[in-house]
């Protein structure tokens, strides 16, 4: 990988077992992500986006081929490598925010700080969710906030530790329009103020074309590539 590159599918493929068979859900997909990029990997519900982006996050394994994240190829790296390695260089915002029910607004966002043993962890996460409109929600429980502020802080929490890579999945699809707008401008202002690379993946094609590229799937297969 060139240094500039800080993330690289190469010819990876994904198959799973079926009553008919074996069932090839990512086929021989390579592309490769720039730093501070914005990608969309766009395509309808089934189309493979999800299991792509967990083969791309090394959340799963793959049937063939190769993920290079952050100058490392993944297959090389045990499961607590692979861990480490998201710990410390990637964030993730999914479609149903994952907030810890227990834990407060501000020490969700506090947690993967803690983890990480940064002193700093509750000034910068005050930090955070002043930048995302939650300034006065620190002390709220997830159960205490509407869909659009959990994800904020489920936002607020994937930015803090500045990661190299943010991985977005359908971020915006358990809210109504206009809620969803400011996340997703939220999710561009943090993309270019941070030069995080942001990896979305949507089946939203108005979300979609605020990428800088847009990656099309379809039938498991990146089909067709365009610049927005």
């Amino acid at each position: 990988m060139t240094r500039d590159i800080v993330l690289e599918a190469r010819n990876l493929s994904k198959q799973v077992s079926s009553p008919d068979g074996p069932l090839t859900i990512v086929r021989d997909v390579s592309f490769s992500v720039a730093r501070a990029e914005s990608v969309a990997i766009a395509g309808a519900s089934g189309a493979g986006k999800s299991t792509l982006l967990a083969l791309l996050a090394g959340l799963d394994s793959p049937t063939a081929g190769e993920v290079w994240l952050a100058g490392q190829p993944l297959s090389r790296l045990d499961e607590d490598g692979r861990a480490r390695l998201r710990a410390e260089r990637v964030g993730f915002v999914f479609q149903s925010f994952h907030l810890v029910a227990s834990l407060t607004a501000l020490e969700n966002v506090m947690l993967p700080l803690e983890l990480a043993g940064r002193a700093d962890a509750r000034s910068a996460a005050r930090e955070m969710l002043a930048r995302v409109g939650l300034a006065q929600r620190l002390q709220h429980y997830p159960r205490q906030l509407s869909g659009g502020e959990q994800q904020r802080v489920a936002l607020a929490r994937a930015s803090v530790g500045r990661p190299l890579v943010l991985f977005a999945d359908e971020p915006t699809g358990n809210l109504d329009s206009v809620t969803g707008e400011r996340i997703a401008t939220l999710l561009f202002e943090l993309n270019a103020g941070s030069e995080t690379t942001l990896l979305l993946v949507t089946h939203d094609q108005s979300l979609a074309v605020r990428c800088r590229r847009v990656l099309r799937m379809e039938a498991g297969s990146l089909s067709e590539t365009t610049h927005a």
